[in-house]
């Protein structure tokens, strides 16, 4: 598993550490982050994308991958 430590600085700048979660239902995990505190991020998508680009509480941005099936 992976363990998230909060810092005590705002983030400044472009993350420095990407994350793609690929989970069986992305719709469904979409929806369980959102429930959990994040919200959708605007990158410039066309709505095209089989991701979709999620932000943590502090904007850290993280993508939610289709399925590989």
């Amino acid at each position: 598993g992976l363990l998230f430590v909060p810092s005590s600085e705002p983030k400044t700048g472009k993350n420095r550490l990407h994350i793609d979660l690929r989970p069986d239902d992305r719709d469904a995990e979409v929806e369980r982050f959102l429930s959990l505190g994040a919200r959708r991020a605007d990158v410039g998508q066309t709505g095209e994308e089989s991701w979709v680009v999620l932000a943590d509480p502090e904007g850290n941005e993280f993508c939610i991958l289709g399925s590989a099936h």
